[in-house]
């Protein structure tokens, strides 16, 4: 590749859209990864879509996955209802393993491109307690890209890039409106109307409507999201 290229974990979502705008921004050429992985909020990929277009990448490829078979979370299991609020602990939201499955196939998809890189838009800040949103887990998934992949033991290091990891709501609102990121294409929201059409109609109750209403609120950028 003549230029520098990197797999972007796009989910749809305010945090995947802001991390592409800042890949982009740093250089690289991004290849952006969606997910069908049997998700609940399903119409996050019509915004996937969307941003991948709005943002210039060169390649936006979805992965089909059937993750609802092992159910155990909110977000892939019809019988776990959508809580309005995190809770103590880890929420029933957290789709086990899920991080670690995404990153396993952008990390095949990055040794097929040449590509050293793979930029995913996990927090430690304002998140909701997922174990594998923590700059641990990033620490040690990089080092096992370097160990299991032909490229690290050739010599060449991969490297995890999670930019938003230290960042508040508000600061990655700013980052990303500064950046030209149209939030108004992006769908956070765990439980969202999706028959509404489009990006759906968004609940405004789960953690991660709270979350992102907050962040629109402290960054003093006016919320552009549709709720029902």
């Amino acid at each position: 590749m003549s230029e520098k290229s990197a797999v972007v974990l796009l989910s749809g979502g305010l945090d995947s859209a802001t991390t592409l705008a800042m890949a982009r921004a740093q250089g690289y050429r991004c290849y952006a990864l969606s997910f069908d992985y049997g998700q609940r909020h399903r119409c996050e990929l019509t915004a996937a879509n969307a941003v991948a277009a709005q943002l210039g990448a060169a390649q936006h490829r979805t992965v089909s996955l059937d993750m609802n078979q092992f159910g155990g979370s909110a977000l892939t299991d019809a019988s776990i209802a959508v809580p309005d609020a995190g809770g103590e602990g880890i929420p029933v939201t957290y789709v086990p393993a899920r991080n670690t499955v995404f990153l396993s196939l952008a990390l095949a998809w990055a040794e097929v491109l040449a590509a050293r890189d793979i930029f995913i838009g996990v927090n430690a800040v304002d998140y909701s307690g997922y174990p594998d949103c923590r700059p641990e887990f990033i620490q040690a998934f990089e080092t096992l890209a370097t160990l299991a992949t032909k490229a690290g033991v050739e010599g060449h290091g991969m490297y995890i890039h999670a930019p938003l990891i230290d960042m508040s709501k508000a600061e990655i609102i700013q980052t990303g409106t500064a950046l030209g990121v149209d939030y108004g294409l992006t769908v956070s929201c765990y439980n969202p109307d999706c028959e509404a059409g489009g990006y759906g109609l968004a609940c405004g109750r789960c953690d991660s409507c709270r979350l992102r209403a907050e962040g629109f609120a402290a960054a003093g950028v006016a919320d552009p999201t549709r709720y029902q």
